[in-house]
């Protein structure tokens, strides 16, 4: 079957009825069995399009206490990739923190690895009744929910940080005010090969039953 965003019901609107909850083995499969994919692993062609707004449309359908929207997207493709691992790489040159010019030039193809890189910045919202950590956890399901939407449309994708979430001025070179923070890079693309199981921790071993 060929998905495409045109195969997804129309965004709703406020107050509209939506489906309630019922078994779906397939969405189950895929939860059973989800795996990012390494960026190594990534290859053109990535989302791009209709298809690249439709995944952004649906990793933005997460909890959101307030309905404050304390996240927001920043897309790095094309020549774009470059022209950013161009400016991080003369930012560290500048700085005298790197002088090897092999270094220098992965920071340059840092954000050529995928086609398509999602930047989702963290933008938190004054609120009275909304602690900044709720909305911290509304952006990394932001973060999560992008790589789902991804792999329903047969694309891979990897999510990291890396040192430019935690370089302030790496971090202004992307657009970021002094109050936003990167809360993660999600790297997008076609895999070249089936992902393979990593160790994972039990949920059962994570488990406890309260008891007064």
């Amino acid at each position: 079957m060929t998905i495409t965003p045109r195969t997804l019901p129309p965004p709703p609107v406020e107050n509209d009825l939506l489906p309630e909850p019922s078994p779906d083995a397939a969405f189950l499969a895929r939860l059973a069995l989800r795996r990012s994919t390494k960026v190594a692993h990534l290859t053109s062609p990535g989302p791009e399009g209709e298809t690249l707004d439709a995944i952004l449309r649906l990793g933005a359908r997460v909890p959101d206490h307030g309905k404050l929207g304390p996240w927001r997207f920043i897309i790095l493709s094309g020549d774009n990739r470059h022209a950013f691992g161009k400016k991080i790489a003369g930012l560290l040159s500048d700085r005298g923190q790197v002088k090897d010019a092999e270094r220098l030039a992965q920071e340059e193809g840092r954000f050529l690895r995928a086609p398509v890189v999602v930047a989702i910045v963290f933008s938190p919202v004054e609120s009275p009744k909304v602690p900044e950590w709720e909305q911290v956890l509304s952006a990394g399901a932001v973060c999560y929910n992008l790589l789902l939407a991804a792999n329903g449309f047969g694309y891979g994708g990897c999510w990291l940080s890396e040192w430019v979430a935690y370089d302030r001025d790496a971090l202004a070179l992307l657009g970021l005010s002094p109050q936003e923070k990167l809360a993660g890079l999600v790297y997008l693309g076609t895999p070249t090969e089936a992902p393979m199981e990593r160790p994972r921790p039990t949920a059962a071993s994570r488990v406890t039953h309260w008891q007064p």
